[in-house]
């Protein structure tokens, strides 16, 4: 293939930059993260999860991780903001007997004071006072976040200058948020790990969808940096940022 049919490629890549939920499996095999973390989120949910804990997932996305902890429903929880979520959500959730509640505020969850023994929280926006409102005494929460230096190498090779979307998400810095509104950390946990793509429409459909890390992205725009891209995925069959995540278990 040359320049003009990779833009070509990259461009149709670019309009099928759509997500139901939060499934990325159109580049499934196309591209790997996540694959090293030092935890297993299920785990650590797994070992404070008990059968009669009223639970709360906020910002679950489509509900998919919090169906497939098979929980209880009449004591199961949760909220999503984005409104193509919220829509899913209701359509899934709802008729399982769930308590759903469109929420886009973290500071302003609409539940009373002291509802939940556990709330759960991956990749999702929070507001620490307000879970500590949240939760009962001796209640849990549970958090993995993408931190602040996430992707920062591959957003530098296309859109270099972009400032961070979200400063401050790091382990030392969100510890003092969580210990400032009243928890106690019971564990805190932080990860650099690689991202791999191993062709360029991968990352273009990526790019799109993350359009948080990546504002302002297009082939148009970004294109001399994705043909670099090309050239290095055909001399080494990837290529390759990192990711930054963090885990807090905070109690009340």
């Amino acid at each position: 293939m040359g320049v003009t049919e990779w833009k070509t490629a990259w461009r149709e890549e670019e309009a099928r930059a759509h997500i139901h939920g939060w499934d990325f499996s159109h580049i499934r095999g196309r591209y790997a993260e996540e694959k090293d973390l030092p935890w297993d989120y299920r785990q650590v949910v797994g070992q404070y999860l008990y059968a009669s804990a009223a639970l709360l997932d906020y910002d679950t996305g489509g509900g998919e991780f919090l169906l497939s902890l098979r929980h209880p429903a009449e004591r199961t929880a949760a909220t999503e903001g984005y409104p193509p979520n919220v829509r899913l959500c209701e359509q899934t959730l709802l008729p399982l007997g769930i308590d759903f509640k469109a929420c886009s505020d973290p500071a302003a969850a609409p539940f009373p004071d002291g509802s939940f023994d556990i709330i759960l929280n991956r990749h999702g926006a929070f507001h620490a006072p307000e879970l500590f409102r949240l939760l009962k005494r001796g209640g849990v929460f549970i958090t993995e976040q993408v931190g602040e230096d996430n992707d920062r190498d591959l957003v530098e090779r296309v859109l270099p200058g972009t400032e961070k979307p979200f400063p401050g998400l790091n382990l030392a810095q969100q510890r003092r948020v969580f210990e400032k509104a009243g928890f106690r950390i019971l564990r805190g946990e932080e990860a650099y790990r690689p991202i791999r793509f191993y062709d360029v429409g991968a990352f273009v459909w990526f790019a799109r969808i993350i359009e948080w890390e990546f504002p302002g992205f297009s082939v148009e725009r970004c294109f001399d940096g994705l043909c670099a891209m090309q050239r290095e995925i055909e001399e080494s069959g990837a290529i390759e940022g990192t990711i930054h995540r963090y885990l807090i278990v905070a109690e009340k």
